[in-house]
């Protein structure tokens, strides 16, 4: 845990571990208007009495009631009942993950896995093929691709460098059907979690399982699963943790949950909060400059068609903000706040941006709005251009030494390549795409440039028709924007990835692509073996100029206050030409709140001697608005704009 003494670091482990080990004990299982943790436990012995705890999400297994089994698994699709004498052995839960995959093996005839190899393999042909013409130097390449043993519906860089990943248990292996548990009643409609840690490699061993909290949902049958909780929205908070709003209570096209978690990177554990004051499934979320997150949106309760314009903050005002990494929120409640939100649409895009602002960004063009977190009120913005947007990513572009000012809108119409800036409230039509594309992810790299990857011609669409994992090669292309704003194609990706798609800059400068469970069914090389999902890493441009790269050798492991100056170690001090921090992204549906790049004034510059390493002198940024409290990832860049690997910095005091 930085900024932790080793003592400190044992004491707070050793509190965490107590209070999951006494939340193991068996429990009750009762249902109630809204979703229940199997267990609940007083603990005092949290480290911060200021919190109030409610309730641990653990707990141990109970034995399903044999009467309701068939009922919870829903309508069609796979009957994972766990055969007796394994489940004697093995426990229930892993008796009927057997027996999932025995049942997606039979499913599979429909669509063998002779298919599914093929296409792996003519893809793989068509990225060598393409990628040959574009070199490496000016436009990055595709380097690794490998197994992953979830879907990444949703994704989270966290400041431990490993990678969050969590999405739903599939009910269907043929990718020409819907294989989510979107209208699934009962315990077929369950999440799943997955952490990556990259320094461990890409094997199977670099996974480890992160179970999410089991709960009750009100859908009639009660049954505990692993929380249903793909398709929430979430955000960091300033601890590092990640708050996590909603998810499917199940049937109605989809309907919203009132659960709120959070995942503390620190001990990797979910943490169960009070539920929300309405359902939401697809909500937005992000974080705001008091610490503090702004829920909005999201399909309510009555199910798909019935957004809700009831806007939460979590923690409520009673509550103080989690500051720490051994401040662990559980229990604590949301609250409703006096403005709403009206977007007829869910996820919406929502910055944060640099007057201390929420701008609302909706996908309905008249549906632009900016919202005040602190007086609870909401303004009109101009309408923008375009008409109506699907799902596609914004971003709050770079602004020098301060936080963003302005925001680019783009994709979510393939019939448009057009890109759209608000500044000062308003806006402006900026330089178009090679082509128009849904479902893509922007990402912005730490030389302040452009990335886009993913994309298709609409949802499960690839340019063949709904639920046709065949893909147009353009949408596999990604899209460079260099600092003067212009767009350029570069190399293909190996797998199309749509619907449910995501990316993320690493520490080290690569970028992870995954997501998007059709095709990751579609070429799956074994349909059986439990690791159903791929990840691909993709090298910039800036990872192939030659020579070395800028060191990193040290920076402070305590929190930095704004406008504070500090010193980062570097054996390279002469190289360095700029210091950027760079937000990590938490990412879902195209939507990526938490992104953010600001550039550091270099105040000094200390050469290294006889055996010393030297230093840069930075100043951090001026306000809270400019740069929201947490965890950033510190890079120094050369004249090439080559960066170093990236160290963790805390930003912002109590």
């Amino acid at each position: 845990m930085p900024g932790l003494g080793r003592s400190a670091r044992l004491s707070a482990a050793l509190r965490v571990a107590a209070a999951l080990a006494a939340a193991l004990a068996p429990a009750a299982l009762t249902p109630a208007a809204s979703a229940l943790p199997v267990a609940a436990l007083p603990v005092a012995a949290l480290p911060v009495a200021a919190l109030p705890v409610a309730a641990l999400p653990v707990a141990a297994a109970a034995p399903l009631p044999s009467a309701a089994a068939g009922h919870a698994d829903g309508a069609a699709g796979f009957r994972a009942d766990a055969d007796p004498a394994e489940a004697a052995v093995l426990g229930e839960e892993h008796a009927r993950a057997h027996a999932r995959r025995r049942s997606a093996a039979a499913s599979s005839e429909g669509y063998p896995q002779a298919k599914r190899t093929t296409s792996l393999t003519s893809l793989a042909a068509s990225q060598r093929e393409t990628n040959a013409a574009f070199a490496a130097a000016r436009f990055g390449r595709f380097a690794e691709f490998f197994p992953s043993p979830d879907f990444g519906v949703h994704a989270a860089l966290l400041p431990t460098g490993k990678v969050l990943l969590f999405s739903f248990e599939r009910v269907e292996v043929d990718p020409t059907k819907e294989t989510g548990p979107t209208d699934r009643i009962g315990r077929t409609n369950a999440g799943r979690a997955y952490l990556w840690d990259p320094a461990r490699g890409t094997g199977a061993g670099a996974f480890r399982k992160v179970e999410p909290p089991t709960v009750l949902m009100p859908d009639g049958t009660f049954a505990p699963r692993p929380a249903p909780f793909f398709c929430a929205g979430h955000a960091f908070l300033p601890n590092g943790m990640v708050g996590v709003f909603g998810g499917n209570t199940g049937g109605k096209g989809g309907s919203g949950a009132r659960l709120s978690f959070v995942f503390d990177p620190w001990t990797e554990t979910w943490f169960r909060n009070a539920d929300m004051a309405v359902g939401r499934w697809y909500p937005s979320v992000v974080t705001v400059p008091d610490g503090r997150q702004i829920i909005m949106s999201g399909q309510s309760e009555r199910g798909t068609g019935t957004p809700t314009p009831v806007v939460e903050r979590f923690p409520a005002l009673r509550h103080p903000v989690p500051w720490t990494p051994y401040e662990i929120p559980v229990g604590l409640a949301a609250e409703r706040l006096r403005v709403d939100a009206p977007f007829r649409n869910d996820y919406p895009h929502l910055f944060s941006l640099r007057d201390g602002m929420v701008y609302g960004l909706g996908r309905d063009a008249d549906q632009q709005w900016v919202f005040d977190p602190v007086k609870e009120t909401r303004a009109d913005l101009p309408r923008r251009p375009a008409d109506f947007r699907g799902y596609g990513s914004a971003v709050p572009l770079p602004a020098g030494l301060r936080g963003p000012d302005s925001v680019l809108v783009l994709g979510g119409d393939p019939r448009d390549p057009n890109t759209y800036r608000l500044t000062g409230r308003r806006w402006t039509t900026e330089e178009p795409r090679a082509f128009g594309r849904t479902q893509d992810d922007t990402l912005i790299l730490p030389d302040g440039t452009l990335l886009t990857v993913n994309g298709a011609l609409s949802t499960r669409d690839y340019g063949h028709g709904p639920f046709n994992p065949k893909a147009d090669l353009k949408y596999r292309q990604v899209e460079l924007r260099d600092a003067r704003g212009r767009w350029r194609l570069g190399p293909a990706q190996r797998l199309p990835r749509g619907y449910h798609s995501n990316a993320l800059v690493l520490p080290d400068g690569r970028v992870l692509v995954t997501g998007d469970e059709l095709q990751q069914i579609a070429n799956d090389p074994d349909i059986t073996d439990g690791m159903d999902g791929s990840i691909e890493l993709y090298e910039p441009a800036y990872l192939h100029q030659g020579g070395g790269r800028p060191a990193l050798d040290g920076a402070p492991g305590r929190e930095l206050g704004y406008g504070e100056r500090f010193e980062a170690a570097t054996s390279t001090a002469a190289a360095v030409r700029r210091a950027v921090l760079l937000a990590p992204t938490t990412v879902t549906h195209a939507v990526n709140t938490s992104q953010r790049h600001l550039e550091l004034a270099v105040t000094a510059v200390r050469a290294g001697s006889r055996g010393r390493v030297g230093a840069v002198e930075l100043r951090t940024p001026p306000s809270a608005a400019d740069a929201p409290p947490g965890y950033y990832m510190l890079f120094l860049l050369d004249a090439k704009g080559v960066p170093s690997t990236a160290k963790w910095v805390k930003l912002g005091h109590r």
